[in-house]
Formats: structure tokens, sequence, C-alpha cells
């Protein structure tokens, strides 16, 4: 048994917090919100965000930071990416050193383009940060559905014990060294699922959705690789594998936010609307400046950005894509003639 800690009472860290404790670690679950916690400890349930899914008696939630984090094995950063930065800098002076983190919030920071593990590792560098990633909706782990995802890390031994942490009979981990691939995985595959909900919210079909879902793996492919991320993982979980999920679930915020605009509300208005926090909005600005960085052409993402950012109307970002100029699939094939 271990002491884990989880950083935020969202649906994602709530329906972790049920993995942890049916696998007999002593979890304690942290949020900022009073509120929340007290609705927690009264109710054992998050009744807005991950309603039907009952918590064990063994889970305690406290709005003491420090507490939540000392003499813990683990700490789970289960914040959304925007507030990942804030609570690491609030975070650090509790944190001993060699303390594992794992990441499980998806995202680029705008400000400086950096994945979570990068800025968790920048504001606590005493700590041991690793990520844990892939196609797995809470509604559905906070279910006990079966559930497949990758913890990554630099060091194999703490991809291991992440591993060992989490993995039971419906809830399957993988190891990898690939953080960065991992992370842009995780973090870019929401954008393309919000061209994906635009599309739904026009009215499109299948033929869509497949086209935007096998242009969109290989656009976050080619720059992931140009970043230096490995193709396996772009291939496996982190990468088609959550692309698939968030793209098509009627789980996902990401889709449902860009099914709303496809349907004529504005970004704000879909936000709103969706009350959580639509993480491939923050992400979509960070992915063009990437682009333009690394010499990669993202037509989906850039038309996506057109949408939320310049007024453009979904249906016209859809011909823009269409209409583009004529290009072979793969540029590597060669012709035999």
């Amino acid at each position: 048994m271990a002491k884990v800690s989880v950083l935020g009472a969202g649906s994602w860290g709530i329906a972790l917090a049920t993995v942890l404790a049916d696998n007999g670690h002593q979890v304690t679950v942290w949020s900022v919100i009073e509120n929340e916690i007290k609705m927690l400890q009264e109710y054992r349930e998050h009744k807005d965000k991950l309603p039907g899914v009952r918590l064990e008696e063994s889970i305690s939630f406290t709005t003491d930071l420090e507490a939540a984090i000392t003499g813990r094995e683990l700490i789970v950063m289960a914040v959304p990416s925007s507030f990942i930065r804030s609570t690491a800098k609030q975070a650090a002076p509790f944190v001993a050193k060699g303390q594992i983190l794992v990441d499980v919030a998806k995202g680029i920071e705008e400000a400086t383009l950096m994945p979570m593990v990068d800025i968790i590792e920048q504001e606590i560098p005493q700590a041991s940060v690793a990520v844990l990633s892939g196609p797995s909706h809470a509604e559905e782990v906070g279910r006990k559905l079966p559930t497949t995802v990758v913890a990554g890390a630099r060091k194999k031994e703490i991809a291991e014990f992440i591993q060992s942490i989490f993995m039971n009979q419906v809830f399957r981990v993988y190891t990898s060294p690939d953080v960065l691939g991992i992370e842009l995985g995780g973090s870019l595959k929401n954008v393309i699922a919000l061209a994906a909900g635009m599309a739904d919210g026009l009215g499109y079909g299948d033929n869509t959705k497949a086209a935007l879902i096998t242009r969109g793996i290989s656009e976050i492919s080619e720059l992931a690789l140009a970043m230096g991320a490995k193709s396996e993982t772009l291939n496996g979980l982190s990468g088609i594998g959550d692309l698939i999920v968030t793209c098509a679930s009627k789980h996902s915020r990401n889709r449902k936010a860009g099914m709303l605009i496809g349907q004529g509300m504005t970004m704000k208005e879909a936000m709103d609307e969706v009350k959580m926090v639509v993480e491939g909005v923050y992400s979509a600005k960070a992915a063009i400046v990437l682009g333009e960085k690394y010499g990669v052409r993202l037509p989906i993402i850039e038309q996506v950005n057109d949408v939320l950012f310049h007024d453009v109307p979904a249906k016209e970002a859809v011909t823009n894509l269409m209409l583009r100029e004529k290009r072979t699939e793969h540029s590597s094939l060669e012709w035999s003639n």
C-alpha cells in the first residue's frame, strides 16, 4: 500500500482516486475549492463533474496543500493544464527531493510553448516528474470500464513504479521513455477533436470524421517528430488511440465544444456551455507557433485557430481545407515508373 495524493478534484482526478483506492492505496484528494471538498466529504460523490461514481470511505479530502504532499510516495497532478504552473509553484515548498509527481493534465502552455512535465520540472526541480496519458475518459474509468494508458518517465524505474501503483484488472498501464511524445499526442489531439466536433455540429458524416482523424494524426506526428518525439508513441495509446476516443466520444469536452461552435455558438459561449476546461482551446495557439518554429504545416490546426480566434465560420474552414492545393498523401513514397 502506498500513500498517494491527487491534486485536483475534477472528473479525472476523482476517477483516478477511485482506481488508486480500489488498489488498496491510502488516497487523499486535494482541491483549492473549499465547497468542492465539503461536497465530496458529505456525499462521497462529485455531483457536478462525475455523478453516479461513489467514492470509497477510505479516500480523504483536504484543502491543506502541505498536508496533501508531505510524506506521500506519489503525487498526481490532476488540475487543468491552465493551472498546472500556479499549482506547481504553490506545491514546490512542500515537495521533497526525489518525490515522484505524475502529471495527468494535457496541454501546452501558450506563453512558453512548454508541455506540462517541463513546467512542473521548472517549478519543482527537486521532484521526479512523469506523465500518465492515453484514451481514458473519466466517466468510463469511474465506472470501472476496461481502460489502457501509458506511463512515461525519463527513468525506467519511475515509469514502472507508476505502472505498479495504478494497474489493475480494468486499468492497464504500459510504460514508455518518450515523455515528450506522450505529452504532445495528448495535448494536440484536443485541437483536432475541436475540428471533429465542428464537423459534427455542421451535420457532416463519418467520412469527414475519418478524414479529420487520419489527417489529424499526420499533422500531430509531423510536428511531434520534428520536436524530437518518437513515431511509435504517436502510433500508440497517447497518439492515435487518444485522438480516436477524443474525436468520437460523447464524453469528450473538446468534441462537445467544437460541436456547439459548428452549430453557431462563439468559442466563449461553447466553453460556458461545456462547464469544464476545454484544453484544446489553450493548446491551439501554441500549436501554431510550434508549427512555425519547426517548419511544419498544420492545415487543420490552422483552420481551428481561424474559427476560434478570427471569426471564420466553421463551414468556411472546412471548405478551406477541402480546396487546398493538390498533394500526394505520403511524400516519402516514390513512383515505380
